[in-house]
């Protein structure tokens, strides 16, 4: 079962580029971050043709979280996250998916640092891990997948020292993401990689891709009935050097 993640910028301006890698790729399951479309404007009749079926979590011009499966319709059972009423944002949805649940998330990027965008970052992971939490009680394989905007270690971004007030590489987001881990939850490419520096993502400005100045703010995090599955992985990089390519490329996983 290959399970990929694919921030991908406006889906529907990206949607022949989507169409084009899931062909080229054959995932069989896919979570999709930044949408940057309503509801009522997700493309599911071209992601159907594709062979995919899709639930998501929409919002107009910013965020949007989707789920794409070829083993038929999803079985919903979450979308947003306890802990804040007053959360509008579209940034997290649950499937439960050929005997796996699937949380697809977006987590807020947090800049500028410090301000409330920040704050929100914090209280969001804070929010997250309070259901992380909830999701370990399950006996059950459990994968929380996405762009989490947080680059975990000095591994993840080419240049440390340029990012030290990056709100991605800030201390408080990292110690938040070890208690998240240390709820039981394994980073899966970080396990298949330990010594590599992996990114999924390189900004549009200074020619970032070609120079390889890349971040790794992309993850999947698997839980103890999933990890000792868990056979490999990696990142599409090619997919960001096509035209009209989103910032970050597609990464993935197969399980057996």
């Amino acid at each position: 079962m290959k399970i990929a993640t694919y921030n991908i910028n406006g889906i529907n301006g990206r949607i022949e580029n989507l169409k084009r890698w899931l062909a080229q790729a054959n995932p069989d399951v896919v979570c999709l971050q930044e949408l940057k479309c309503e509801d009522k404007r997700f493309p599911e009749q071209a992601l159907l043709d594709a062979g995919y079926h899709a639930i998501w979590h929409g919002q107009k011009s910013w965020n949007g979280v989707a789920l794409l499966s070829r083993y038929g319709e999803i079985q919903e059972t979450r979308r947003g996250l306890d802990g804040d009423p007053d959360d509008t944002h579209s940034r997290y949805i649950e499937g439960f998916i050929n005997g796996i649940v699937i949380g697809c998330l977006y987590l807020p990027n947090g800049n500028p640092f410090p301000g409330p965008k920040f704050d929100y970052k914090l209280k969001w992971i804070r929010r997250l891990t309070a259901h992380a939490k909830k999701l370990q009680g399950f006996d059950l394989p459990v994968a929380l997948i996405g762009d989490f905007n947080i680059m975990p270690t000095d591994q993840d971004t080419y240049k440390p020292v340029k990012y030290k007030d990056n709100a991605l590489f800030r201390p408080e987001a990292r110690k938040l993401w070890l208690e998240l881990l240390k709820l039981g939850w394994t980073d899966a490419i970080r396990k298949l990689y330990p010594d590599d520096r992996i990114y999924t993502f390189w900004d549009y400005l200074r020619n970032a891709y070609d120079r390889d100045a890349g971040l790794r703010p992309d993850h999947f995090l698997l839980n103890g009935n999933l990890q000792s599955r868990l056979k490999s992985g990696g990142v599409d990089k090619d997919v960001r050097g096509w035209d009209h390519s989103s910032d970050h490329a597609p990464a993935w996983i197969v399980i057996d």
